[in-house]
């Protein structure tokens, strides 16, 4: 009911009230998830102790907190694929909220089953900021379409998080796990890849796939900035031919000053019938 009564109110198309349902969704989702990420990392003091990220690896034994965090997202990523179901996705958009979904999904059970639940935590929680700015960004453009300050923040906030995303890749992989005091396989106590850090090829070889990775997502933003861009300035464009025309048109409609008189056989005669026309004196 709520959402037809918005639909209603705002005019929105099918497409856009699709997105519109999606975003407001997952404002509510990122909202909760940052404001407990931060709390959890906080409280264990991953961000006072950025060693911790990587000391005394593998991260086995975790607190109740959590581990509560993590398996709370898995359920929300794993219910989120029947979901597209129930809600009537449209075609066309189920390949892209399946690669969204996917995406989570591995990060999540990733950082989980490979032990990297510190990392994986600081990562999620610079994620889901940027996440939460851009879905707040879509609602407000879409219930004022000329407002689109909103994006301008999210994409500040954008560039922020992915630098700080692979500084911490850069500063986990390439000079915390090399020191880890266990470099032995030991899959029985959780330590999956720790020994493989030590080969310097391997090591470059990640941090490069890890480079690529976020070198695309930035490509991505910026071809969305430059074609978000490029709509604006086309509009403003658009609005300044409209005006103009509107002006001109404007001056075509206003009456034309007449002379006193009335024409025939286009010369101007007065009133009484006489030209207007001066008479020349004859010089005496």
């Amino acid at each position: 009911f709520s959402s037809q009564k918005i639909n209603r109110r705002l005019h929105l198309s099918k497409v856009k009230h699709s997105k519109f349902n999606e975003s407001g969704q997952l404002v509510a989702f990122h909202l909760t998830s940052v404001l407990w990420c931060l709390y959890v990392v906080v409280t264990e003091g991953y961000v006072s102790n950025p060693r911790s990220l990587w000391e005394s690896y593998p991260h086995v034994y975790l607190p109740f907190q959590v581990k509560f965090f993590y398996l709370c997202q898995l359920a929300y990523w794993l219910h989120a694929l029947p979901e597209l179901y129930f809600q009537k996705v449209r075609k066309e958009e189920i390949p892209r909220q399946l690669q969204y979904i996917a995406l989570y999904l591995v990060h999540v059970a990733g950082a989980y089953l490979l032990n990297l639940t510190r990392l994986g935590l600081i990562l999620l929680l610079l994620q889901y900021l940027a996440e939460f700015f851009f879905h707040m960004a879509r609602l407000v453009y879409f219930t004022d379409e000329n407002n689109e300050k909103l994006f301008n923040v999210w994409a500040v906030v954008f560039v922020v998080t992915r630098l700080f995303t692979l500084t911490l890749y850069i500063l986990v992989i390439g000079f915390g796990l090399p020191r880890v005091e266990n470099q032995v396989l030991d899959p029985e106590r959780g330590n999956f890849f720790s020994f493989l850090f030590n080969n310097v090829l391997f090591r470059m070889s990640v941090l490069l796939l890890v480079c690529l990775f976020q070198a695309s997502v930035m490509w991505r933003f910026i071809h969305f900035q430059l074609r978000r861009w490029r709509e604006y300035w086309n509009e403003q464009s658009a609005r300044k031919r409209a005006a103009a025309a509107a002006s001109g048109a404007k001056q075509q409609a206003k009456p034309l000053k007449r002379d006193s008189g009335y024409h025939e056989n286009g010369v101007v005669k007065a009133e009484n019938g006489t030209s207007p026309r001066t008479k020349k004196l004859k010089s005496p």
